[in-house]
């Protein structure tokens, strides 16, 4: 079953539910991969799927940082950590181990990136304060 950005994953920052989207959209590339039956050989998919997602997820953090930086949220430190935590986990991805179960690697991934759309943002983004003129 593929990952829907539904109403409950909506912060109501456009630019951060914007990009929120895109990062379901990486999840369900991943998900098609793993339901790809034809291909025997998925390993420069996988490479582009988590070369894009710790590049968007890069880009996605920062700008979700600036923004808790900028109406100075108190719980941005905090919320960094996570941040970093993620860029850490994808970072220190095995593409030697990879190759060697595909399958078995992509459904892991599967796995980290449901559990991080979940309980990040609805347990952490979800509750991003707003503020009226804040750059969104």
């Amino acid at each position: 079953m593929k990952y829907e950005f539904t109403d409950d994953y909506l912060t109501g920052i456009a630019s951060v539910d914007e990009q929120h989207s895109k990062l379901f959209d990486l999840a369900n590339a991943c998900y098609d991969l793993v339901m790809e039956s034809t291909a025997d050989d998925k390993y420069d998919h996988i490479v582009a799927i988590l070369d894009e997602l710790a590049s968007y997820a890069g880009t996605h953090f920062a700008h979700e940082e600036a923004y808790m930086e900028h109406i100075g949220d108190p719980h941005r430190f905090s919320h960094r950590a996570l941040h970093l935590r993620f860029m850490k986990k994808v970072g220190a991805i095995d593409f030697d181990a990879i190759d060697e179960n595909q399958q078995e690697s992509l459904l892991n991934i599967l796995d980290f990136l449901a559990r991080w759309l979940y309980d990040h943002i609805k347990g952490r983004d979800c509750h991003i304060p707003h503020e009226a003129g804040a750059p969104a």
